[in-house]
């Protein structure tokens, strides 16, 4: 029976070692390689071949968004796993559309995501049911958007609110999340929220595309 070779991403020791714990007790699969962020990850495919890679989102140095994106450049036969703590929508679809195949919480119990292990290596998209209701919630909004924006001819700023194009010129300005909830005294999960509405709204995941895209449509 060949093995399943996984490599962890994860910023959390103890986690990480849970498991790694729970992994090796199956005789079809192992722990290869750890890594404790996306940078480290990358310098550690150069030297080890794995089959699975269960990815965390926030870690310092290189996020799993990135990393994900990185791996799949140069590798782009990895599979990827998403596993992680944040089930918000630009979370989720940055994540898919840079190349990993499923997105798993760590709530999950040992034995689905064992399961969800060797599914993924089998060419199965992993997502639970709430992640992949977001995710269809969001595809279908975009879908909305499309269909009542002309074809042609520039998009107005009316299609946004008055707090979206406040959000947006902060954008444009290079704020971050957290410097824009300081500026408009919110919490920094709303101004994630309002963010992935600007996306949704913009058709893009990628803030640098969205900031180039806000600058022709909220100019003056």
């Amino acid at each position: 029976m060949p093995i399943i070779r996984i490599m962890l991403v994860d910023d959390q020791m103890l986690l990480r070692e849970g498991l790694k714990t729970i992994i090796n007790t199956q005789s079809d699969m192992q722990v290869s390689a750890e890594a404790e962020n996306g940078a480290e990850a990358l310098k550690l495919l150069a030297d080890n071949h794995v089959d699975l890679i269960l990815m965390d989102i926030r870690m310092p140095i290189l996020n799993g968004v990135e990393a994900t994106k990185q791996i799949r450049a140069q590798y782009p036969d990895s599979v990827i796993v998403i596993l992680t703590t944040f089930d918000e929508d630009d979370y989720i679809v940055e994540a898919l559309a840079n190349g990993a195949v499923g997105y798993l919480l760590k709530d999950i119990d040992a034995q689905h995501l064992l399961q969800a292990i060797r599914d993924a290596v089998d060419g199965s998209m992993m997502l639970p049911s709430r992640v992949a209701a977001k995710l269809a919630s969001y595809i279908s909004n975009r879908q909305t958007i499309r269909r009542s924006t002309p074809p042609t001819g520039p998009m107005s700023s009316s299609l946004f609110t008055e707090r979206e194009q406040q959000m947006g010129h902060l954008m444009i300005a290079g704020y971050s999340n957290r410097q824009i909830a300081n500026e408009l005294f919110l919490t920094e999960g709303t101004v994630k929220n309002y963010v992935s509405e600007i996306y949704g709204k913009l058709g893009t995941n990628n803030r640098g595309n969205a900031v180039m895209l806000l600058r022709q449509f909220l100019s003056d």
